[in-house]
């Protein structure tokens, strides 16, 4: 369920939520299949795949987040205090729809079973490329490639910005490689904000430690960038051809200035 691709550019792109498997013993829990696979950052693989061809190295996963999502604080603490969220082991969909079958809720045992079966296996591959990679660069970037819907009213006002960058408010990257992400993101004539709905999940947060030479930075794009966005009855979206060559060309010199910039720090 994780598959780490590697190279030796100062980048690793980590993609925690594109997967929609739900393992056998959990798919007669789930209210629906399809219900549990609704709030995957779909394709976000595919979109990214280029980034193999820059020398990035590529952690991912293709367990659904409905099982445990790979981007929360494993102690359970919340990264958006006070603003609707989503738990380690999520209870609901994005928009408040029970993803478990009355009494089949993941307890604390089960919690804890699944952070040693999938969450811990991620973040030992995520850290053992974060430190082969550091012993061949002075400095690496962690990036943390996201997308959801433009439209999601429980989660936030309106339509979400195209681009929406995250930093932790600046604490897990220097400000160098957030301005040259941001300069892309004007380029690209699409909205983008930085900080905003989306500061960056616990693996931004945790991993970023500009200081010692890794900058991570979050990435959580409006999924219209790239798909037609449907309803939940037409789902999955079809892949816009046109739409994500455009998206991509944005996305490629994202991660190459995210690459120079690392290798400036050499």
């Amino acid at each position: 369920m994780i598959a780490v691709h590697r190279g030796d550019a100062p980048l690793i792109v980590s993609i925690p939520h594109a997967g929609t498997e739900i393992p056998d013993d959990l798919a007669g829990d789930v209210h629906s299949l399809e219900r549990a696979r609704y709030d995957a950052d779909l394709y976000i693989d595919k979109l990214y795949a280029f980034a193999v061809t820059l020398g990035a190295t590529i952690v991912r996963t293709t367990l659904s987040r409905t099982v445990i999502d790979m981007n929360r604080d494993p102690s359970g603490v919340s990264l958006y205090p006070g603003q609707t969220t989503t738990d380690l082991c999520p209870l609901t969909t994005f928009d408040g729809e029970p993803l478990w079958r009355p009494g089949r809720e993941p307890d604390e045992a089960e919690i804890a079973r699944r952070r040693t079966l999938y969450f811990e296996p991620y973040h030992r591959a995520l850290e053992t490329e974060i430190a082969r990679l550091r012993e061949e660069h002075n400095a690496i970037v962690l990036y943390e490639a996201h997308s959801i819907r433009s439209y999601v009213p429980r989660l936030f006002d309106g339509e979400l910005p195209q681009f929406n960058i995250g930093t932790n408010s600046g604490a897990s990257c220097s400000p160098k490689l957030t301005e040259a992400v941001e300069s892309v993101c004007e380029t690209s004539g699409g909205s983008w904000i930085t900080n905003g709905r989306f500061k960056g999940g616990w693996t931004t947060r945790h991993y970023g430690q500009p200081e010692k030479g890794v900058h991570a930075i979050q990435m959580e794009l409006a999924m219209r960038g790239y798909v037609d966005e449907v309803g939940p009855y037409d789902w999955p979206p079809p892949w816009n051809e046109k739409r994500a060559e455009a998206c991509q060309k944005a996305l490629r010199h994202i991660l190459i200035q995210a690459i120079e910039f690392a290798e400036e720090q050499e």
